[in-house]
């Protein structure tokens, strides 16, 4: 793996993305590694504190088409992948693309839709395609999509089935500035916004060839087992109702990699496993209505697991 090109593109994408982004280094790692592993984030956070600014800053630095779906109540799942249209001048219905076909897609506060709208995400996130009319259309390449919910709002909103949650590879959130940040923000909005001065870093066809070449981080097999052993113990904590899937240890397995390219490594180290654990595996985790209510979180729920699963030594690291 050719580190030095890697790292250079990747620090320019995320210092480009913190002129928006600010004092948010950790989140702004975690987008960018979700987005060089082919996955798709979940923000769950707060109105107003960048999460919308976040995925067009990614896009703007990565010269992409970036699309935004406003889910609301009344969205028909044919608002979001597209709709057959006859055209009487050639005799033949003609397909119109929706606003999942761009590079990266901001699913705005997606739990305020049906989850029958919601649920027309599901194949792009999964295949990188639509079916409409028994026809499937192929997204553009890189795809990338970045769903928002609001945490402390629950009238008019549907919450997220287990199958749509699992579909994303990490749950973040901002979370406030500090009051140092929040001024450098108000600084920097005088004359206009900070999204206005970001330009390309990068092309698709480089985000294209850094994606491949995070899938060649080396992964010990002590490693694996480590990643699966995590994702077991889940499914047998007390205070779960329903543990991580499978699609919870690739996750862990891609993220991981992920964090060791923009660390500058070849290979994975236990630390960066135990450094994605929570916004891997978190949102995948159901808690027992009993557990809910003594407040025990999935944060928390991960945390018992990487103190009681045991670490493994790696040995033959390769650089």
């Amino acid at each position: 793996m050719d580190q030095v090109p890697f790292a250079a593109t990747v620090n320019k994408l995320i210092d480009q993305i913190e002129t928006v982004i600010v004092g948010k280094r950790s989140v702004v790692e975690m987008t960018v590694i979700g987005f060089l592993c082919g996955g798709h984030l979940l923000i769950e956070d707060i109105p107003g504190v960048g999460k919308t600014m976040l995925a067009r800053s990614l896009a703007r630095s990565v010269d992409l088409v970036f699309k935004r779906i406003q889910f609301t109540p009344d969205l028909l799942p044919s608002d979001v992948t597209g709709v057959s249209i006859y055209n009487q001048s050639t005799a033949r219905f003609e397909f119109r693309q929706g606003p999942i076909f761009g590079n990266v897609v901001l699913a705005d506060e997606i739990n305020r839709a049906t989850p029958k709208s919601q649920a027309a995400l599901l194949e792009a996130m999964e295949e990188f395609q639509v079916t409409v009319d028994g026809v499937a259309h192929p997204l553009p390449k890189p795809f990338f999509v970045i769903a928002t919910e609001n945490p402390i709002e629950y009238e008019g909103t549907y919450s997220l089935p287990e199958a749509q949650l699992d579909r994303f590879l990490m749950r973040l959130a901002l979370g406030y500035p500090s009051a140092t940040d929040e001024v450098m923000i108000l600084d920097r909005q005088i004359m206009q916004h900070p999204i206005e001065k970001v330009g390309p870093v990068a092309t698709a066809a480089e985000i294209l060839a850094l994606q491949q070449m995070v899938r060649k981080v080396h992964v010990d097999q002590s490693l694996r087992q480590y990643m699966v052993a995590l994702a077991g113990a889940s499914r047998r904590h007390e205070a779960v109702e329903l543990g991580a899937s499978p699609r919870g240890s690739i996750a862990l397995l891609r993220c991981s990699q992920g964090l060791a390219a923009i660390r500058g490594r070849g290979y994975v180290t236990p630390d960066d496993v135990k450094d994605v654990a929570e916004p891997a595996l978190a949102h995948r985790l159901i808690m027992k209505p009993q557990s809910r209510l003594l407040g025990v979180t999935p944060g928390q729920v991960v945390a018992d697991l990487l103190n009681s699963v045991p670490v493994p030594v790696v040995e033959g690291r390769r650089k």
